[in-house]
């Protein structure tokens, strides 16, 4: 276990007491020795955890913490990580450079252990699969944070175009393509529009009439409806 990952586990070890408790009862639930303990419990202090006690008294941490985000496990430097690199390599320009801007403000204000285990991950994201968007997946982010309406031309499967004005609360990154997803006032339902066949897409300046947390999980409700249904949807 790192230091780092012994560090947080100390954190919630406090969190589960809510009465003093020694620190040999501490040392014990985390397997570690005494003398380590009193280490541990210095550091912490001195990065501002308010922790309340001494040695033969016990201590406390006081309600209201909240975990510093450097206290990173080793599995989550690893989490973001990856989910930083695979979105860099996106279509999405101003998404991609986002997760890398991310990254390394993450990495400038780690500790110098945690920045190692960052530099030195070893999972890796594999080349982004060929894909042409033709329009600005930003605009669609903005909608869909603004809860603004989008109008747009859509091109079907069959080739078919149409003109359509949608409600957008979501949108899905595959390998290939991009979703999204939205309720379609020419359908009077939810639909799924492939990006790469979205043309002419605007925002309309017009705030939808419902919120989009309502409608997802009103969408996610039909995903568990019979398959020819929910297939109709697509």
């Amino acid at each position: 276990m790192s230091r780092s990952e012994r560090l947080l586990d100390l954190i919630q070890c406090l969190r589960r007491h809510r009465r003093p408790v020694s620190g040999r009862t501490l040392a014990d639930e985390l397997g570690i020795s005494i003398r380590t303990l009193y280490r541990d419990i210095a550091t912490l202090q001195g990065q501002g955890a308010p922790i309340e006690g001494e040695a033969g008294l016990g201590y406390v941490l006081k309600p209201g913490f909240m975990l510093p985000p450097l206290m990173f496990s080793d599995e989550e430097i690893e989490a973001i990580v990856l989910g930083s690199r695979w979105v860099a390599k996106q279509p999405d320009r101003r998404l991609s450079d986002a997760a890398s801007n991310a990254l390394a403000k993450i990495a400038a204000v780690l500790p110098q252990d945690l920045r190692e285990d960052l530099d030195a991950s070893t999972l890796l994201v594999g080349p982004p699969a060929s894909a042409i968007e033709t329009i600005d997946l930003g605009l669609v982010r903005q909608a869909i944070r603004n809860e603004r309406k989008l109008a747009f031309f859509y091109r079907d499967a069959g080739g078919a175009a149409s003109e359509r004005v949608v409600w957008p609360f979501a949108l899905g990154f595959f390998d290939k393509v991009r979703v999204v997803v939205a309720w379609c006032e020419t359908r009077q339902d939810f639909r799924h529009f492939r990006a790469d066949r979205i043309a002419e897409l605007k925002i309309i300046d017009t705030r939808y009439p419902r919120r989009r947390h309502a409608m997802l999980r009103e969408w996610r409700a039909t995903l568990d409806k019979p398959r020819d249904q929910a297939a109709a949807r697509i």
